[in-house]
């Protein structure tokens, strides 16, 4: 199985991918994490530092293909989760999305997909264009994190449109929302309700998940020194098991920008109390089309 986990930028992907990719290998399966973005920090709370990269390692090879081997860019991470990270050029130089296609095709010449029972691909903000899009032809499913807000919401529209496009095409489906940074869900449940897709699971909003970034540990290993929080990875295992049924998923409907803006953007005007309504207002700047 391959799992391509999208998003808008800084809503939390990395950190509930590495939790998925643990959630998955607790339940028996080798699990392949692949971070596709030039920040290349995507498996940093199941290794505990930032990994060499595909472009690192390319370098140190002259870019000779034949001269890698999956030992050069496959780490062990936490929990029998293996890693590998994309990488990228310099900042300002070069194209991230080329990378992230070719590390496809060098993991493809290696053989390295055949060898995991699934492969999740863990990929830049909401862009779903070039080689950033990549990943999208080779998975199974799409899991799109978001939170309850109008920006994440809107990016996960246009991925939910990118992945009925793929699906002509590829294999692909969608197989849901994840939420997570929200306590609140009503906005996700009026844009499912338009645009029908399954919720996979909405993640607690606590200070832990956020803490975990930064301490490079994923939930599962700090339930090892704060049983209290073993609620949490309940929640990443509800996920992998969700997953591992093979959900038929869908081909989302496409909802254009402009309609999708104004169903959103209607809840947010709705009468409500000022301080709401003055902060709703600003989430909004930025968004008027022309």
């Amino acid at each position: 199985m391959k799992i391509a986990v999208y998003g808008k930028g800084g809503i939390g992907k990395s950190t509930t991918s590495c939790n998925i990719s643990i959630a998955l290998a607790r339940r028996g399966g080798k699990v392949l994490q692949i971070g596709c973005d030039p920040k290349h920090d995507s498996t940093f709370t199941l290794t505990g530092f930032l990994i060499p990269t595909i472009i690192d390692t390319l370098q140190s090879k002259d870019y000779h293909y034949e001269d890698v081997w999956p030992e050069d860019v496959i780490h062990k991470g936490y929990g029998g989760v293996d890693c590998v990270e994309a990488g990228g050029p310099p900042a300002g130089a070069g194209c991230g999305g080329y990378v992230v296609g070719e590390t496809v095709r060098l993991l493809k010449e290696l053989n390295a997909f055949h060898e995991y029972d699934i492969v999740l691909f863990d990929v830049l903000g909401d862009v779903v264009c070039g080689g950033f899009a990549a990943p999208l032809n080779y998975a199974d499913y799409c899991v799109i994190i978001t939170d309850n807000g109008f920006d994440a919401l809107f990016a996960a529209n246009r991925i939910a449109v990118s992945i009925g496009e793929k699906a002509r095409t590829h294999i692909l489906r969608l197989a849901g929302l994840v939420g997570n940074r929200t306590s609140k869900i009503d906005l996700i449940d009026e844009y499912v309700e338009v645009c029908p897709m399954p919720i996979i699971e909405v993640l607690p909003l606590i200070e832990e998940i956020r803490i975990s970034r930064v301490k490079g540990k994923t939930l599962f290993e700090m339930v090892e020194s704060e049983p209290s929080l073993s609620y949490v990875c309940e929640h990443y295992l509800n996920i992998a098991d969700q997953m591992l049924s093979q959900p038929e998923g869908i081909v989302p409907k496409e909802i254009p920008d402009r309609e999708f803006f104004s169903l959103l953007s209607d809840s947010y005007l709705s009468p409500i109390n000022d301080g709401e309504q003055e902060k709703n207002q600003e989430n909004l700047l930025g968004f008027t089309m022309v």
